[in-house]
């Protein structure tokens, strides 16, 4: 008789789907977005692309990423989430690949759309695929794990984009994404081999879930409402304007900071290059120092200080304040770069209800698409009309003050504690 009990293994393929999810969301995100800070000072030169222009690609590849966000998972449903990420990272590699040759800036425009489409429908399918190989109560450590990828790819941009333009020239930038564009290949081919849809194909099951007990409603708890009243809480709404101004805001620090370091405060390559490797080093942190903060003083505290800290962080660079300011505004925003996605995570099951939590965090990121779709758009305009992006710093520290005071209205949720197990 065949036993079908899961054996006892070192290391569970579970992990294995960390490691890979990590290196596809510093391919995916990490390369295909946040690489573009450092690639535009030389790409803006050789194009000869304005303020505007600038501000526009970023805004191209969020519109791609937001139209992926709103198919990748009826697509994936159809061929499966580990086929659609190769696909999608072959799409990244291939746009990367032809921005190299682009030759103005309708261009790049054009390929970093399609870029951008890549890169959501690659991170939607991956973050599903870890609530596919872990249970529920090991599902955010996992999940930690993965989007720390990002991070990875803003160090090694930071380091070798300047080398190549050194070793290159001024077309150096070509070179650097067809550079990016094998790589992301690269990570598409360790995808097909190592993802898997569902631990059902190793006969597996999800981490955690062996020995797990079902869960009873705690007495006098309140019963998780139903679907649609998801978008009839006004502190969905409240937490998805808090979103938008954090995608609205942090957009423009990470497109523009390299560029305003070399073109206004006459920085070299290199050293704003270790500038951007130590916010992808300070990064890796972010997530888990401020959402254990955030479990042990609450959601709305927690937002309010990753906020305070962001504000300081922008204001520092928009204000005409010497170098030592800008190590302090990069160690501010470094620090807590990718911690208020982690905080929503756990704020919305605590306000909606676990069951509701996915339906919820979904639609507060849909609005935290368009935030990072005006961001760029709007900040490259002002700096285009202002001459400097200072003025883009300072709307941007202006919006993260709106955001410590719509966090401010915050009440306390009624879901936090809504079941207990036996």
């Amino acid at each position: 008789m065949t036993d079908h009990t899961t054996p006892k293994q070192p290391l569970h393929y579970a992990w294995v789907i960390v490691v890979t999810g990590t290196i596809v969301i510093m391919a995916c995100l990490g390369f295909g977005r946040f690489a573009l800070g450092m690639l535009l000072p030389s790409m803006a030169a050789t194009l000869e692309l304005t303020y505007s222009q600038i501000g526009f690609i970023g805004t191209a590849n969020f519109i791609g990423y937001l139209l992926a966000v709103l198919f990748c998972s009826a697509i994936a449903g159809r061929i499966g989430s580990r086929r659609l990420i190769v696909i999608a990272l072959a799409l990244i590699s291939g746009s990367m690949f032809l921005v190299s040759r682009a030759t103005g800036y309708l261009d790049v425009l054009v390929l970093y759309t399609v870029t951008g489409m890549g890169s959501g429908a690659a991170n939607v399918p991956m973050m599903g695929l870890i609530t596919a190989w872990f249970d529920r109560a090991v599902r955010g450590r996992a999940a930690g794990f993965v989007v720390i990828g990002s991070g990875f790819a803003i160090i090694l941009s930071g380091k070798l984009i300047p080398y190549i333009n050194r070793t290159v020239g001024s077309e150096g930038w070509r070179t650097s994404w067809a550079v990016l564009a094998a790589i992301v290949g690269a990570v598409g081919v360790l995808a097909l081999v190592l993802l898997r849809n569902r631990p059902e194909e190793k006969g597996l099951l999800a981490l955690g879930s062996e020995g797990v007990q079902a869960c009873a409603p705690s007495p006098g708890a309140v019963p998780a409402p139903p679907r649609e009243s998801i978008y009839r809480n006004p502190s969905v709404y409240l937490l998805g304007a808090i979103y938008f101004l954090f995608g609205y805001t942090y957009v423009i620090y990470a497109t523009f900071i390299v560029t305003t370091l070399v073109r206004e405060r006459g920085f070299s390559e290199a050293v704003a290059g270790n500038f951007w490797s130590w916010v992808g080093f300070l990064s890796l942190f972010s997530g888990p120092v401020f959402g254990t903060l955030s479990d042990r003083i609450g959601r709305k505290a927690g937002l309010m200080i990753v906020f305070g800290l962001q504000m300081l962080a922008y204001a520092l660079v928009a204000a005409d304040l010497p170098q030592l300011y800008l190590y302090i505004s990069i160690g501010f925003f470094g620090i807590c770069a990718w911690s208020i996605p982690s905080i929503m995570v756990a704020a919305v099951s605590e306000y909606v209800g676990p069951e509701r939590a996915l339906a919820a965090f979904g639609f507060i990121t849909f609005i935290f698409g368009f935030g990072q779709i005006s961001g760029p758009a709007v900040a490259g305009v002002l700096a285009e009309q202002s001459g400097t992006f200072s003025s883009s710093f300072g709307m941007a520290a202006a919006f993260a003050g709106l955001a410590i005071i719509l966090t401010s209205f915050l009440r306390r949720p009624r879901h936090n504690n809504e079941y207990h197990c036996e």
